[in-house]
């Protein structure tokens, strides 16, 4: 079982950035892949970011390219969303998620996540 707890979330003008934190509980965080989603009102939930199990590898969406980096501190239980340039149409909510099975090769999927954080708001106003 791995409990997640988002945090960093809040309102920030376009062109600023946020760092999202993402704290673990339980001894064996390296042992997943984590990974970012997000969801505006009215649409469905959408893949961000990930990253595998030793941070080696990541994987974003094309929008974010560039502007989003996603890293890990193990021996924290931590993954990191850093935003940098921050648009409109990234308001959200973002959620950090858990996912065993792609720890070697982070997944964009989010039904292949078994964990999931409560998540936290990301609103940038233009």
């Amino acid at each position: 079982q791995v409990q997640l707890a988002e945090s960093g979330g809040g309102l920030v003008q376009a062109g600023g950035s946020l760092r999202l934190s993402c704290a673990a509980s339980g001894r064996t965080f390296s042992f997943y892949a984590m990974g970012w989603f997000r969801q505006a009102p009215g649409k469905e939930r959408e893949f961000v970011a990930a990253i595998s199990g030793s941070g080696s590898t990541t994987n974003y969406r094309d929008s974010v390219k560039g502007r989003f980096t996603i890293s890990r501190d193990n021996p924290k239980n931590t993954v990191y969303l850093q935003m940098n340039s921050l648009k409109s149409e990234d308001t959200a909510v973002y959620y950090c998620a858990a996912d065993a099975g792609g720890r070697s090769s982070p997944r964009t999927t989010s039904a292949r996540y078994d964990y999931w954080g409560q998540g936290t708001q990301v609103t940038v106003s233009s």
